[in-house]
């Protein structure tokens, strides 16, 4: 592991304990995100992004445990599912009483995503040792973007930290699958 790289896993871990909305590459999209469990700094982000308050957000957690800690129910089959997917997947589940009240949807429900195959996301996370809210970074109703250089410059002035891991990338990368989690364990694809 760099310096580079430790050092912005630091940065970015720094600005989210101070509360601050960040601009980083989450394990799909660029992002922005924040402390999954600080209701200012969701209103912050969501007011940065301009999407309107009844629009929930993904929440990225680190692993099993940590997923356990945001939903109000957890799917039985979770490892299996985790050791299942082909891709990143988030599961949309009811919400705990742990995260910010502002970031569920109006049915109770969040979409929690194990960070399984982005070591940034994941120390990110870990370090946090809180769900980091994800969204993808672009002005609510404009295109998700798939490179940093197709971020709106707005997000970026915006961001109280952006950080600088992955922006030269160029291969094209796109949002996470949605799945709803039904009562009978079954899953209803809400994006794929």
């Amino acid at each position: 592991m760099s310096t580079f790289f430790r050092q912005e896993v630091d940065a970015a871990v720094d600005a989210l304990l101070l509360q601050q909305v960040i601009l980083y590459p989450t394990d799909t999209v660029w992002g922005l995100g924040c402390d999954a469990e600080v209701p200012p700094a969701v209103e912050r982000l969501y007011k940065l992004k301009q999407r309107p308050p009844e629009k929930s957000c993904i929440v990225l957690v680190a692993d099993e445990v940590m997923f356990a800690r945001y939903a109000a129910v957890v799917p039985s089959h979770l490892r299996m599912l985790l050791a299942a997917q082909s891709k990143p997947t988030t599961y949309v589940v009811p919400g705990s009483r742990h995260l910010a009240p502002n970031l569920l949807a109006a049915d109770g429900t969040i979409g929690l995503r194990v960070v399984l195959n982005d070591e940034f996301c994941h120390k990110v996370v870990r370090r946090l040792g809180h769900g980091l809210v994800s969204t993808s970074a672009n002005l609510s109703g404009e295109p998700t973007p798939g490179l940093y250089s197709e971020v709106n410059p707005a997000l970026i002035r915006g961001a109280d930290y952006v950080v600088n891991w992955r922006q030269d990338e160029t291969a094209r990368t796109t949002p996470s699958r949605v799945v709803r989690v039904l009562d009978d364990g079954a899953l209803e694809i809400l994006r794929d």
